[in-house]
């Protein structure tokens, strides 16, 4: 019960903060909103002549949902190392607060942020044309939060590990591009080589993105979906454990 209360204290105090501060929940809406006005209506006429299954926002915008949650966590250490540089962080762990409820709090919010971004994100695509069932869009947005919170405890632990700005950005620069380009998050990799189609096999991000693409065409039941949501939980699960080990390695 410690554990729960905590993290529920930690995520009420980062909720309060980023709620003084919505514009920068607007500027991470921002990049996705762009591909979906400026790219999006590419791929009318991609999808017309290239087979695609299910329509081109069925296609686009699952990708960019998946992208919305992986960056939106990627870029969430750069405010615990603010706080680390501020003592915050120092303050918190000479508390009796669990260590795992520590970053789970800022997770959370983290989380709920993402969230929020990605129903905005889905209304801007319905009014271009995307439909989908009310099944497929909680899917989408559980999957989207798993996601986020995997990234987000993974972040928190790179900042806290490297407690500096110039060390964490190319180390997240680093994983962003493989997983941008061997995941078909743009365009499916149906398209690619063969041999790029068998290299993005061994990127667990490719098969979460093509299971929310199943879900937005209706195919719930399909084997690749319960691929991804269980490479989601693992990834949830990994980096959940690493941010807790970072953080309670900072007290010994």
């Amino acid at each position: 019960m410690s554990f729960f209360r905590d993290s529920w204290i930690i995520f009420s105090r980062s909720m309060r903060l980023s709620l003084r501060q919505p514009l920068w929940v607007l500027i991470g809406l921002l990049q996705p909103i762009l591909y979906l006005t400026l790219f999006g209506p590419l791929l009318q006429t991609v999808a017309a002549t290239s087979g695609f299954a299910g329509d081109a926002w069925q296609v686009f915008v699952p990708g960019l949902l998946v992208q919305l949650g992986i960056f939106g966590g990627l870029f969430v250490g750069f405010g615990i190392i603010a706080e680390w540089r501020s003592g915050v962080i120092e303050r918190q762990l000479v508390t009796p607060a669990s260590r795992a409820a520590i970053i789970t709090g800022r997770t959370l919010r983290d989380v709920v942020v993402i969230v929020v971004q990605a129903i905005v994100l889905m209304g801007a695509a319905y009014l271009m044309g995307l439909r989908v069932g009310l099944g497929a869009v909680l899917i989408g947005l559980v999957l989207i939060g798993m996601l986020g919170a995997a990234f987000s405890f993974i972040s928190n632990a790179i900042g806290i590990a490297t407690k500096s700005e110039d060390a964490l950005a190319p180390m997240v620069n680093t994983l962003a591009l493989p997983i941008l380009l061997l995941s078909g998050i743009l365009l499916p990799m149906t398209l690619a080589p063969r041999w790029l189609q068998i290299a993005s096999d061994f990127n667990p991000f490719k098969h979460i993105v093509e299971a929310l693409r199943a879900v937005f065409r209706g195919e719930f039941a399909t084997p690749m979906v319960g691929i991804g949501l269980v490479l989601a939980v693992i990834l949830v699960v990994l980096g959940a454990w690493l941010g807790s080990r970072v953080l309670a390695a900072q007290t010994k």
